[in-house]
């Protein structure tokens, strides 16, 4: 039987001989540069976008991480085109980073959140420099536990009754916990549970989002 080759076969095999042809070439050459400048515009409209406000950032650093570590080492281990494919790559640090930047945001809003709340206690306005409410910091309870322990109480029993029709222990309840940082994957969260990742990814983006996306607005965080 033969097996068909797909066009994103043909461009991870492409990718893949650019790779080994840039890295045969010293660092900063002409020929290296060259075969660099294939390879991003090959793999940019493959990797992950959405609108965040910090996309642009995120996806900045992960090109300054793709030429510091594609051949040589650079922040971490050298690239290894046998492990896994020049876009799968890029897209797990890219969702990293984005990561990283929604968290910075709901810290800076939990943060806001916290001055606001401690004037209209006291009634009087802020006129303190700014950069005074880094020291105030700590006493803005994380943004992470706050989710877990909400996620865990599940007060009212909703994100459990909320599931997957057959699958009652795929739940919202289940999704957000697993889902929070350091994060299961998806391709985890398929093989335990029988289903596949476009049904569990659907079903969090349709059913579990919106209800953390409430439970953060009924916290001031957005």
């Amino acid at each position: 039987m033969q097996l068909k080759v797909t066009p994103m076969d043909d461009l991870g095999e492409r990718l893949r001989q650019l790779v080994l042809d840039a890295c045969k070439h010293p660092p900063g050459s002409p020929q290296r540069q060259r075969l660099l400048t294939q390879i991003i515009r090959l793999t940019a409209p493959k990797l992950w976008k959405d609108s965040s406000l910090y996309y642009h950032d995120a996806l900045q650093q992960t090109w300054v991480y793709f030429c510091q570590n594609i051949c040589e080492r650079g922040t971490t281990d050298p690239y290894d085109p046998d492990r896994s494919s020049v876009i799968t790559w890029l897209n797990a640090y890219l969702k990293r980073r984005l990561q990283d930047g929604y968290l910075d945001v709901q810290k800076q809003q939990a943060t806001r959140a916290s001055g606001q709340l401690r004037q209209s206690r006291s009634g009087e306005v802020d006129i303190s420099d700014p950069l005074d409410n880094l020291a105030a910091e700590p006493d803005v309870p994380p943004l992470l536990e706050e989710i877990t322990a909400w996620a865990e109480a599940d007060a009212d029993g909703e994100l459990r009754r909320v599931h997957i029709e057959g699958h009652p222990a795929v739940n919202c309840q289940t999704l957000i916990l697993r889902r929070l940082p350091p994060e299961t994957s998806w391709k985890t969260l398929a093989a335990e549970f029988g289903l596949t990742i476009s049904t569990l990814s659907s079903f969090y983006q349709r059913q579990c989002l919106p209800r953390l996306r409430k439970f953060g607005e009924s916290e001031g965080y957005l």
